[in-house]
């Protein structure tokens, strides 16, 4: 824009428009050299000149609306998505806490005795870890509707239908689960000779194990026991278990029917299933039945590690509700040795586990025979495989 306007020049330090009065200013006498220039300011367009005396308002800063204007809107701060990966990140720390949640509930809530106890003369460990599986007859929590539903009678007291050794071997040798008939007679610590399930009902888990003990020469590592209400509890948290069943069995003195087939057996039919010793389905009696619990036994575990029950929560929270009820374990055991044995177990019905019963000479189940027994309790206490002719079918 032209800055000469009527003859002037616009000069801040003037206070304005100065005339022009015929070329340049003169130069300062007293300073001498050149004269001084005279810096002029140019006007933006569509702006009046300010008056006289004032100084001229400088325009706003390049990208700022004029002071006449509103200042801009607010900036929103964007809204920051989730990003699968995080989401996936997310989801998988609160599955590890709520696993670890029901784990140390389960290792706290569990019963525990002291069942494995020192005591002169106990046989030194040996390889591998043995379990002394039992399955206690008590009817314990059980209330009259609950024992008619079972069919548990009317005895009295606290006995064992069930004691097996569970090995699991340090190497590539195959576990083995072996039955021990309750009518096996031994030497019971300080008791005499008599059954061997005689010595849970006179002394309990800990008489049980040192009896065991003895007469295997096996060390125990671990105990669990189940009784009959939580064992029944467990099968119908998990909807039941899958079992062929060759023949019908028809227990003559609980009068529970179990029909032949395939079928899912509920607490109820489970139960009767591994009690049944009685029946035109079991001739050798306690040498059936024993077999009997050791195919329910790998069924069970099979059914408990199955994405069916681990990922179903109407099968996995029911499940874990009835484990610390159902289930005593040693004083020094955890959740993490349970786990390990059920693990373990699960290869029963697919032939991963060695199975049998202690020889014995007569379908009575009475007798041991010593001969191939010392074999077999050698083979388990150096983890030697298990042969067919060391365990009775």
């Amino acid at each position: 824009m032209d800055h000469h306007r009527a003859g002037g020049v616009y000069q801040p330090s003037a206070g304005g428009f100065r005339p022009m009065a015929g070329g340049p200013a003169p130069a300062n006498p007293q300073q001498g050299g050149q004269p001084q220039r005279t810096r002029v300011m140019p006007i933006p367009p569509g702006q009046q000149p300010p008056p006289a005396g004032q100084p001229p308002t400088s325009p706003p800063p390049r990208g700022y609306p004029p002071a006449s204007q509103p200042p801009f809107p607010p900036v929103r701060p964007r809204r920051r998505r989730l990003r699968p990966g995080r989401v996936a990140l997310v989801l998988f720390a609160v599955v590890l806490l709520l696993i670890g949640g029901i784990w140390i509930y389960l290792d706290v809530a569990i019963n525990r005795v002291d069942a494995l106890r020192d005591y002169e003369g106990r046989p030194a460990g040996g390889q591998g870890t043995n379990w002394l599986v039992v399955g206690s007859d008590s009817r314990e929590g059980l209330d009259a509707q609950a024992q008619e539903r079972l069919r548990t009678g009317d005895t009295a007291g606290k006995r064992t239908d069930t004691i097996m050794i569970a090995h699991l071997p340090d190497n590539d040798t195959t576990p083995t689960l072996l039955s021990i008939p309750r009518d096996l007679e031994v030497n019971i610590p300080g008791k005499g000779r008599n059954k061997v399930n005689a010595a849970f009902a006179i002394g309990g888990a800990p008489l049980l194990v040192q009896t065991v003990e003895q007469f295997t020469g096996l060390r125990m590592d671990h105990y669990a026991e189940i009784g009959f209400g939580g064992f029944a509890t467990m099968v119908d948290a998990i909807g039941g278990v899958e079992l062929d069943i060759q023949t019908e069995i028809h227990d003559n003195e609980t009068g529970a029917t179990i029909p032949a087939g395939h079928q899912k057996l509920d607490g109820a039919a489970a139960l009767a299933f591994v009690r049944t010793r009685k029946s035109e389905a079991t001739p050798r009696s306690d040498l059936d039945r024993v077999v009997n619990q050791r195919k329910f036994i790998g069924a069970f575990a099979s059914e408990i590690a199955s994405p069916h029950t681990l990922l179903n929560p109407l099968h996995l929270f029911p499940l874990i509700g009835a484990i610390p009820d159902a289930l005593t374990i040693d004083a020094g055991d955890h959740l993490h040795h349970v786990a390990s044995l059920g693990w373990s177990l699960r290869g029963i019905s697919g032939d991963r586990v060695i199975t049998g019963t202690i020889p014995v000479t007569s379908a009575s189940a009475e007798r041991i025979d010593q001969a191939k027994a010392n074999r077999l309790f050698d083979a388990l206490r150096t983890d030697k495989p298990v042969t067919n002719d060391m365990v009775l079918r």
